[in-house]
């Protein structure tokens, strides 16, 4: 919006004051509203979950929203923009509404508000991009059919929200990797893409994330809840599918699909063909490292960030020359 009100001419200034200033307003109004946030009722089956008890939950309604309201301020917006926005508000509702819910809601039901995010999102995509799929690291790129298309995609949009959301149980892990992979992205755009304004996407989601880290790192004060992880993963498929390269979420998000992920893989097995896999091994597996490895929480987030940064940079360098 500002950028029609003064042009190109100021675009850097618009950037820097757009950075700020969500940064600021997440932790001032975090700061503001964290006792009217629901209160986290203790994970049973969590390790240290009941460290958790009375914080809290639920604080994403507040990052995310800072996040929207300064992406249409501060970014060139968009109708394609615009619709994302509204299904990661969306995701942060239906988040925050089970954040806040006596009864948690069921897995269908988030399943199915999940499912139909997915949909808008992937034909939102295709609509606005075409079926173009690229293989950065290989150079190729090739023109899938549209229903196949939006089927993969919807596939990578429902898988992030949910490996995303199980990542979330350990103060400061969540937020920190989506920084690390949001600003993975951020290279990509800028130094491959030259796409200023999805790089300026990825910036305003981290100075958000930071502002929360404020108050989440260890011991944390406040949670983001399934209100902040279910809108962080939908915006980090959604910078995969804007890269015209979707596998990038395989790399930039590594670390997110084995934590989250193989519990997902692990607990549906079971349930739908009776398989059981993994006896010996706790998930998501930043409770095994903690529990059966004994690594503290902050060494579990410093290592898991590690190995995030490390699988990044070397794909990083590999690509961008």
């Amino acid at each position: 919006m500002l950028y029609l009100l003064f042009g190109d001419s100021a675009a850097k200034w618009i950037a820097f004051s757009g950075l700020i200033l969500a940064f600021l307003f997440t932790c001032i109004l975090l700061k503001l509203l964290q006792n009217i946030l629901p209160r986290d009722g203790g994970r049973a089956f969590a390790v240290n979950g009941i460290l958790s008890q009375g914080k809290p939950r639920g604080a994403g309604i507040v990052f995310i929203l800072v996040f929207c309201v300064m992406t249409l301020l501060f970014v060139p917006v968009e109708r394609e923009l615009v619709i994302y926005l509204i299904m990661i508000a969306a995701a942060m509702l239906s988040g925050y509404f089970d954040d806040s819910s006596k009864t948690p809601w069921g897995e269908y039901k988030k399943g199915l508000i999940d499912l139909i995010i997915a949909f808008v999102c992937a034909f939102s995509y295709v609509n606005f991009n075409g079926t173009e799929l690229s293989i950065l690291l290989f150079g190729t790129s090739a023109a899938l059919p549209k229903p196949l298309f939006i089927i993969l995609a919807m596939i990578l949009i429902w898988a992030s929200i949910n490996v995303t959301n199980c990542t979330d149980g350990v103060d400061g892990l969540c937020g920190s990797l989506a920084i690390v992979s949001s600003l993975s992205f951020f290279a990509v755009f800028t130094q491959l893409f030259h796409n200023t304004a999805y790089g300026q996407l990825s910036l305003l989601m981290i100075v958000c994330l930071l502002g929360y880290l404020w108050f989440n790192a260890s011991p944390s004060k406040l949670l983001m809840g399934d209100a902040g992880s279910r809108a962080i993963g939908l915006f980090l498929a959604l910078l995969a599918l804007k890269s015209g390269c979707p596998l990038l979420y395989l790399v930039f998000c590594m670390v997110f699909i084995f934590d989250g992920g193989i519990g997902l893989v692990k607990v549906a097995l079971l349930r739908f063909l009776k398989i059981r896999i993994l006896k010996n091994t706790r998930t998501p597996l930043h409770d095994h490292a903690r529990k059966n490895i004994g690594w503290s929480d902050t060494q579990t987030v410093f290592r898991f960030l590690i190995i995030q940064a490390v699988i990044s940079s070397a794909y990083l360098y590999a690509v961008i020359k």
